[in-house]
């Protein structure tokens, strides 16, 4: 199994159990999230309740929440929203920690994409829900998360530069 983690903080992000797709010159990778339910288990032991007397709303309190299995299974954490100008400046601030971690051929690519990326995010910005890793340090890498036209599931987008792949 491959994780991905983020190359500035070490937090995992991704897994290679969630496949993606490249987008914007390779600079972002797309991964569809989806809505599960966690929590109860509906466990049919063969017993007939009505016959036995009880009452459709006995039993246990389930406690059943739906949760995005992305965002649950790597601990991702949701931020408040970015206007604009905190977006563009939290971008500058990550090209300038990230080019350095990166090779020399990585970082020319880096610099000559990641502007169109960056527009290609502004465009989405009012869609746009942020997530950074389970340490919730600053200065990592965003996971942002929207829903395309129509979709009930989100789709997830990570900064491809920013992932370091691990064995596992």
């Amino acid at each position: 199994m491959l994780v991905y983690q983020d190359l500035l903080t070490g937090d995992e992000l991704l897994s290679d159990s969630f496949p993606y797709k490249e987008i914007e010159n390779g600079m972002l990778w797309e991964v569809q999230g989806k809505w599960v339910v966690q929590g109860a288990l509906n466990v049919d032991i063969g017993a007939n309740p009505s016959a036995d007397g009880a009452d459709e709303d006995e039993g246990v309190d389930d406690q059943a929440i739906k949760v995005v299995d992305i965002a649950d299974t790597f601990r991702l954490q949701e931020q408040p929203s970015f206007d604009k100008k905190q977006f563009v400046t939290f971008m500058k601030r990550y090209i300038k920690n990230l080019t350095p971690k990166l090779e020399e051929e990585k970082q020319d690519l880096f610099k000559k994409h990641i502007e169109s990326a960056t527009k290609f995010l502004l465009s989405k910005l009012s869609d746009l829900q942020f997530f950074v890793g389970e340490s919730m340090h600053d200065d990592g890498s965003l996971v942002l998360a929207y829903y395309k036209e129509g979709a009930t599931d989100p789709t997830f987008l990570y900064f491809a530069y920013g992932l370091k792949e691990v064995k596992c």
